[in-house]
């Protein structure tokens, strides 16, 4: 079984939002359901804490992300980023508001059924790998499936691990890559399943920037080959130029967006977060 192979064009304006003048009933939320995202967050507010400890980390935020997109996400320390990944992706519940993804709401989920979904439709990136050191590299990107207990196929693996440009490390272990190779382990790991998203939380932190553009470029290249859907939460400028849209937050809340920017206008954008 292989990968369709496609390369749209890179799209613009990636993220869409509720509009301004819709129309609710009081406690309503904003519904803007469309089959082409991958993932929609729907007036999603997460609250920490209560009374005087109250930390509200995400405050009515509204947006989608279209299939076949490659979206960052960025803003100050604090500035709820993390948490809107962890939110989409099913690993957070929110406090209020809900996500959608796919066709799939996740409001009421039970914490099987959420495992169930992040394991066979949202792939993850971390900074950090998770690689497991006794696993060969075959073994720790065909983990998910044996952890569902599916079947795992030889050409569906083969295809992952050449579109990574692994075909020829199959057997080797962790301790035998390099860094930038261990990241590409953990992109394919994240593909296996075919997800209908790939949430990548800081996915060039722990690289040098000859492996960090190269762990870039293959971002880039499983959205416009694959056609996969790529939602990456990172502090650095240039990583986020690879998007084909810039998020920015501030404050738990949405602070506009930039389609295609340069990494020059990111980094001035991000010094001018949160002035008004």
């Amino acid at each position: 079984m292989k990968f369709n192979s496609r390369n749209p064009s890179r799209r613009r304006g990636a993220l869409v939002e509720a509009t301004a003048t819709q129309s609710l009933r009081p406690g309503a939320l904003p519904t803007f359901r469309t089959p082409s995202c991958a993932v929609q967050l729907d007036s999603v507010s997460k609250v920490y804490g209560s009374g005087r400890n109250e930390v509200r980390a995400l405050d009515g935020v509204t947006a989608g992300f279209p299939r076949g997109t490659f979206t960052a996400v960025m803003g100050p320390s604090g500035s709820g980023k993390s948490t809107f990944l962890n939110c989409a992706a099913g690993l957070d519940r929110p406090t209020s508001g809900r996500v959608v993804l796919g066709d799939t709401d996740l409001s009421g989920r039970s914490e099987t059924e959420l495992t169930e979904l992040r394991r066979d439709r949202i792939g993850f990136v971390f900074q950090a790998y998770n690689l497991l050191g006794a696993l060969t590299v075959a073994d720790n990107v065909t983990l998910p499936l044996r952890l569902a207990e599916k079947p795992v196929d030889a050409e569906q693996l083969a295809s992952v691990l050449a579109a990574v440009g692994l075909a020829e490390h199959h057997d080797r272990r962790p301790s035998q890559l390099s860094g930038g190779q261990q990241q590409r382990v953990a992109i394919a790991r994240a593909l296996i399943n075919r997800p209908d998203l790939v949430c990548a939380d800081e996915p060039t932190g722990a690289l040098d920037s000859r492996n960090g553009r190269q762990v870039l470029t293959l971002l880039r290249k499983i959205v416009d080959d694959l056609g996969q859907t790529v939602l990456m939460v990172t502090h650095d400028p240039v990583a986020a130029a690879q998007a084909d849209t810039v998020v920015f937050l501030a404050d738990g809340r949405l602070a506009g967006e930039m389609t295609r920017p340069s990494i020059e206008q990111i980094a001035e954008r991000m010094t001018h977060l949160g002035e008004q």
